[in-house]
């Protein structure tokens, strides 16, 4: 009996330990290559402190964090980006870690001259950053590829509506057709929609390109409007389920920054309903 029980209690004692961890993660993604991040411009109103807070409290453990947000707390009107010293930076990171979180990624950058670009990867790896989302210049590219493989940081191209370079997935490959498989997209789907494109077909074409996505569902386009604003998820025109079906077909493994532009003063309460959404397809 007394061999039973030493061979018995390591394995109560592990799957207790399993269950306790299962019941106090909220976000349940279903798919082990898929994780969700929250794109810190959805609390673009509140400083990055509280930002965190608010990821946290949706129980998700990633943040994509756009240049320019203010630090908040005790380093008051400084702002996220490049020019953060090593120690702020250090500090921030255990902030996040602190609460669970960890800073995946950094965008959207833009950036304003090439030498910009090498201060940039010196700081996502100095954060310990996985990619970086971006819309860089096309004359930039020979720089960014050399930077990429230098780092070892990914490049995730945005989509912004038009004058963007990258607007439609064929301007995208045309870009990055021939270059590292660490270069791709950071899928917007809201925007590909808003200027007319279907963005099941955009997901298609960027087959085995896709890094990221700014991930949401966005309402019916209304007279007077000037915007499809976002809806949680499922409720508006989209199509969640095909998406994530697409998605699976294509085997994909990365990350869903959700960037929810609504209700801005309080959307805590719709992004758990997009998560819960989300969780009950997957699962």
């Amino acid at each position: 009996m007394k061999r039973l029980n030493k061979i018995l209690l390591p394995i109560v004692c592990c799957l207790f330990f399993t269950c306790f961890l299962s019941a106090g993660e909220q976000v349940k993604t279903g798919k082990r290559d898929w994780r969700i991040a929250i794109q810190s411009y959805t609390f673009h109103l509140f400083p990055l402190t509280e930002a965190l807070d608010k990821t946290r409290e949706l129980g998700v453990k990633y943040i994509e964090v756009y240049p320019g947000h203010k630090l908040g707390g005790k380093w008051g009107e400084k702002v996220f980006d490049f020019n953060l010293d090593t120690r702020t930076q250090k500090e921030l990171k255990e902030l996040a870690a602190s609460k669970g979180i960890q800073i995946i990624a950094t965008g959207v950058y833009v950036a304003e001259k090439p030498e910009d670009w090498e201060k940039m990867f010196r700081f996502a790896k100095g954060m310990g950053m996985e990619f970086i989302t971006c819309e860089p210049a096309l004359d930039d590219w020979d720089l960014v590829e050399k930077l990429v493989k230098q780092y070892g940081i990914k490049i995730s191209v945005h989509n912004h509506p038009k004058p963007s370079d990258y607007w439609t997935p064929d301007n995208l490959l045309k870009a990055i057709g021939g270059r590292s498989k660490m270069i791709g997209s950071c899928a917007d789907v809201g925007h590909w929609r808003r200027e007319g494109l279907n963005q099941l077909d955009c997901l298609k074409k960027l087959e085995g390109r896709i890094i990221s996505l700014h991930f949401k569902d966005i309402a019916p386009k209304q007279a007077g409007e000037a915007e499809q604003h976002d809806v949680i998820w499922g409720t508006g025109i989209l199509d969640v389920k095909g998406m994530l079906q697409e998605l699976k077909r294509q085997h994909f493994k990365g990350v869903f920054s959700i960037e929810y532009e609504y209700n801005w003063e309080n959307s805590v309460p719709d992004i758990k309903e997009c998560i819960r959404y989300f969780n009950e397809l997957t699962e």
